[in-house]
């Protein structure tokens, strides 16, 4: 953990008066960035009133110059390492929720559905079950903004010295004071006392939503997240888990040690 100043080209004008800004640096398709979907998932049920997010892609390149020379993208089999970044940011300019919900179908894809993420064709079907508008994603894809944007994304990720995948970085409202970078990814509680002690504050956990509402918001979420998250034993999150998939409201992916539980009406 270490201490470092927010760059200017990092700070995004907003009306907002919550106290925190929460920078999270992800590489979209490493392990370890999607093993921590869970811990920010439940920061933001529980405490989303006392901080702003903002998803900071830090994929690590030699060169984009290939990309930038491409022209036109129309072989559908047309891949580059950059490609899944510059598509989320192609998302993002569809707005922040479908930015997100890119983001998110993308990792399901490569993680739970262990398929191939990153040929021009496979994130066009993404941005499809993301709900996109796909001729603008076509068009965005391609446009000098979307890589500008994802270019920004690493000199940000630069400028803050993050090295490591996935990160932290904590600012409080007083812009003298120095942010907080926490690299890799630890208990959820260091996360809750990181944000305790920069408000210096007790913190008011929210309530959570429903479950139904929960799985609106996020679409997949493992059996031990919603034990987390509503504070019960992974078996009665199974039993209620297990309800919802009798009613075809859910699907169940098993996964390891635990099972992963998606909206129907989200797959595709």
């Amino acid at each position: 953990m270490t201490n470092l100043q927010i760059p200017p080209e990092a700070i995004v004008s907003t009306s907002s008066t919550k106290p925190i800004e929460l920078y999270v640096f992800i590489d979209p398709v490493c392990s370890l960035s999607f093993d921590l979907q869970p811990i920010l998932r439940k920061l933001q049920v529980e405490y989303e009133h006392y901080f702003t997010l903002r998803i900071v892609l830090s994929t690590r390149l030699s060169t984009l110059n290939s990309l930038c020379k491409n022209d036109s993208i129309n072989d559908d089999d047309f891949t580059h390492p950059a490609l899944p970044s510059v598509a989320i940011k192609a998302a993002e300019l569809q707005g922040k929720r479908a930015g997100m919900r890119y983001l998110q179908k993308l990792q399901e894809q490569l993680f739970l559905d262990t398929k191939n993420v990153a040929t021009y064709s496979s994130l066009l079907s993404i941005a499809e079950h993301a709900n996109l508008d796909i001729e603008e994603f076509k068009s965005d894809i391609q446009s000098k903004e979307a890589t500008r944007a994802f270019q920004c994304d690493l000199y940000i990720s630069n400028e803050m010295d993050v090295t490591e995948s996935p990160s932290m970085v904590f600012f409080n409202e007083r812009i003298e004071d120095e942010g907080l970078k926490v690299c890799g990814v630890y208990s959820y509680e260091v996360y809750e006392k990181i944000l305790a002690e920069m408000l210096d504050i007790e913190l008011n956990r929210q309530e959570p939503p429903t479950l139904d509402e929960l799985f609106l918001r996020y679409h997949t979420l493992s059996t031990k997240e919603v034990a987390s998250i509503y504070g019960v034993t992974n078996y009665a999150a199974e039993r209620e888990l297990k309800k919802r998939t009798l009613l075809q409201q859910l699907e169940r992916i098993p996964l390891g040690d635990t099972n992963q539980w998606r909206l129907k009406t989200y797959t595709k």
